[in-house]
């Protein structure tokens, strides 16, 4: 899903208590957004916001202490040729940090060619750093999983199969076991980063968990605050499915660990078949504890090739 372009009216008021910064001129156009086709072209969040530059338009424009001094440390008619370089990068917002007065005509340019200029007390090392986790999330993009997620173990992991195979009762027993329920039914995912996919519960679903015969359970409410999670990086999907299907679709002992590719980036992924008498919440452990072991680099299926190997060469598997 492409994720919706956003207003320097919404970065101001999602950090006026953090920021604490002023809206002192361009207040003519609060809905100024960021350019689509330069935040198509952003390898990360990264290239949306930064120092003073005159070589990248369309991004943040970040003027601390050092930039300040820089504009002010020249005569009226450079100081006019630098500020309306600036200008003519249109950047959706300008930010003056580091409690740092802005030149007048700075203030003046900003107003006529009605680009937001706000101005905080913060650091402009910590300023970058907020602005541009906060557009990192609002343009990454995302996807909405059917299943439960959950930190297991400190796993972020997404329960996965087909409707009526009990996953969120499952996940009503691993969170009597002490793990944490982040989202029931619908999981926004996030690819966050180039190798990171983080999950979140859409807002409506949040702390809910629905299982049939009995309805929606709010788990925060009924198993305290440690229970549930805001969100987690996925970093395993475990799929149910029938007895039957798993004889005929997948392999007892897979040679190579499977994995679903979800917003272009491959997730480790274990099958797990239904069956009466199972214990799935212990083959979910399990299959997290194996999993971290390989995240560690431990493999165990390869170790017992191995072992087969060396025993071949022996003569024999005593």
């Amino acid at each position: 899903m492409k994720p919706t372009s956003i207003s320097a009216e919404a970065l101001f008021e999602a950090h006026r208590e953090a920021m604490r910064w002023e809206w002192i001129a361009g207040h003519a156009h609060p809905d100024r957004r960021f350019d689509d086709a330069a935040v198509r072209d952003a390898r990360s969040a990264a290239d949306l916001v930064g120092y003073l530059n005159y070589i990248h338009p369309y991004r943040v424009q970040i003027v601390g202490r050092r930039e300040v001094a820089y504009l002010l440390a020249s005569a009226p008619d450079d100081q006019e040729r630098r500020i309306s370089r600036i200008v003519t990068l249109e950047p959706p917002v300008i930010i003056v940090a580091d409690d740092q007065v802005p030149p007048d005509r700075l203030v003046a340019m900003c107003d006529r060619a009605e680009i937001p200029l706000f101005v905080t007390q913060q650091s402009a090392g910590h300023v970058i750093d907020v602005v541009r986790g906060y557009l990192g999330q609002h343009f990454a993009e995302r996807v909405t999983r059917h299943g439960v997620f959950m930190d297991i173990l400190g796993l972020g992991v997404l329960l996965t199969g087909e409707s009526g195979l009990g996953k969120s009762e499952l996940g009503l027993e691993l969170i009597s076991r002490g793990h944490g329920l982040v989202a029931d039914d619908a999981v926004d995912i996030f690819r966050i980063s180039q190798t990171a996919l983080e999950g979140r519960c859409p807002a409506l679903l949040q702390n809910l968990l629905e299982v049939r015969g009995i309805g929606l359970l709010d788990i925060k409410a009924i198993f305290g605050e440690t229970a549930v999670r805001r969100k987690m990086r996925l970093k395993l999907i475990v799929h149910l499915v029938r007895k039957e299907t798993m004889e005929r679709e997948f392999e007892r002992l897979p040679y190579e660990p499977l994995n679903e590719e979800v917003l272009g980036l491959p997730v480790r992924k274990v099958v797990i078949a239904v069956d009466a008498g199972r214990n799935l919440a212990v083959l979910v452990e399990a299959a997290v504890r194996n999993t971290v072991l390989q995240l560690r680099g431990i493999d165990t299926y390869q170790e017992f090739i191995k072992r087969h190997q060396a025993a071949m060469e022996r003569g024999g598997l005593d």
